[in-house]
């Protein structure tokens, strides 16, 4: 369904709209997308916040209150590397990171939170501030539209440099195949901790990276550095299945210790899975 969507925005505002149905169906309360209750209309009150269908009943202006008019400022960061470009099926992980994203600041945009926009491979690519206006979901979408990956993966000095950068409290969303030294990125990780950030890790892996799902000798090429090797799968199956889930295995011990939510998706995951573990972290910051 996701991949047969025309746009990065209708994927958006489609992935976030049956989210919020699905909440409304849930025992969740609170979602700040529901308004808690009517007020009457002041001077000053946004126009878009009028109830116009309770005006048709009753011939008044009031205003919906939401449960949360919050202040989160959100960095959303994304691997856009050569490795994120790999897919099995329908959908990479690059467009899939990319999906993921834009639902996230539609939805945290919607919630009248600030979102702001991070892209990179061995340097900042992008980098566009939170804002929680309406007009700023645009210049969100645009960015996340990336059609093409960028060079190879240097994650902990980019984390470093948006750890410094980021100078108000808030919550950080990496997303990212974590292709790279797991030393080394929790290094960066630990940064924002150490500065007193929330932290959401999303890794994002297709299903075939963890499955190894191959059944003839088969020619494996590295997507950044070019490498490569012709081998029997089945010889490495084990080792190599043994290795991903080794790796996921050291995040989410790490992350535990540091406090940092770790997620673990695949490209064939629903979107709903991302948009709920967010939802939950950000019930719990309030």
């Amino acid at each position: 369904m996701v991949a047969m969507l025309d746009s990065i925005s209708m994927r958006a505002k489609m992935v976030v709209e049956g989210y919020i149905i699905g909440q409304h169906r849930s025992p969740y309360h609170g979602f700040s997308v529901e308004f808690a209750e009517h007020r009457s209309y002041e001077p000053g009150d946004e126009v878009r916040h009028i109830d116009w269908k309770l005006y048709g009943k009753t011939n008044r202006l009031y205003v919906k209150r939401y449960e949360e008019e919050t202040n989160l400022r959100a960095h959303l960061i994304l691997d856009t590397s050569k490795s994120m470009a790999y897919t099995s099926g329908a959908v990479s992980k690059l467009q899939y990171g990319s999906y993921l994203l834009a639902a996230l600041s539609y939805l945290m945009i919607s919630q009248q939170d600030a979102a702001g926009v991070v892209l990179f491979d061995e340097s900042i690519r992008s980098f566009i501030p939170p804002k929680s206006t309406p007009s700023h979901l645009n210049s969100l979408l645009n960015v996340l539209d990336v059609e093409s990956p960028g060079a190879d993966t240097k994650i902990e000095p980019v984390l470093h440099e948006m750890a410094e950068r980021i100078t108000k409290r808030g919550l950080v969303i990496i997303i990212s195949d974590l292709f790279d030294d797991p030393n080394n990125i929790m290094n960066g990780l630990k940064h924002f901790r150490h500065s007193k950030q929330e932290v959401i890790l999303f890794h994002i892996l297709d299903r075939n990276e963890l499955e190894f799902d191959f059944n003839t000798r088969t020619k494996f090429v590295d997507m950044e550095s070019g490498e490569e090797i012709t081998t029997d799968p089945w010889h490495v199956k084990n080792d190599y299945k043994n290795l991903i889930k080794g790796l996921q295995n050291y995040y989410k011990s790490e992350c535990r210790l540091n406090l940092i939510d770790y997620v673990p998706l695949f490209t064939d995951d629903s979107l709903d899975k991302g948009l709920n573990e967010y939802f939950n972290k950000r019930q719990k910051l309030g």
